[in-house]
């Protein structure tokens, strides 16, 4: 009984330090960063409804985007919309738009190269600005 008690606790204080690691973090442009293992990409919705991905590398310098593979899908109460990508820029941008509203999920598979391992991001989209950190809500970096 000991021993089970023990592995509860140990299983609850590594929930609760994977869940402090995973801060929200934003990049330079005020979007959501997403962590690809050796760079960093930055989520951000343009004021079309367009989304842009910027690449950084560790340093935060922004790099081209060449190797990156980024599909999207947003979840809208009208139903589900598959998003692609392409370069523009330097960035990777949204071929098409996002569907109205707000308040639904975007799902991001990412891949920093073709053969990397894909990281998914479920992002809540709300558009509205924090008033405390200036961020747009998606990308809010307060303690709420």
């Amino acid at each position: 009984m000991k021993t089970l008690l023990n592995l509860l606790i140990i299983a609850a204080l590594a929930t609760t330090s994977a869940f402090a690691d995973a801060k929200v973090k934003a990049g330079p442009r005020k979007g959501l960063l997403l962590d690809l293992g050796s760079k960093q990409a930055e989520f951000f919705v343009e004021k079309d409804r367009t989304i842009s991905i910027a690449v950084y590398d560790p340093a935060m310098k922004p790099q081209a985007a060449t190797t990156e593979v980024i599909t999207a899908t947003a979840e809208a109460p009208s139903g589900k919309t598959k998003i692609a990508f392409e370069v523009k820029d330097g960035k990777l941008v949204s071929t098409t738009k996002l569907p109205e509203g707000e308040g639904y999920q975007v799902v991001v598979q990412a891949k920093s190269t073709p053969e990397a391992k894909t990281r998914n991001f479920r992002i809540k989209l709300l558009l509205y600005t924090c008033k405390e950190c200036g961020n747009p809500e998606y990308a809010c970096t307060c303690d709420e």
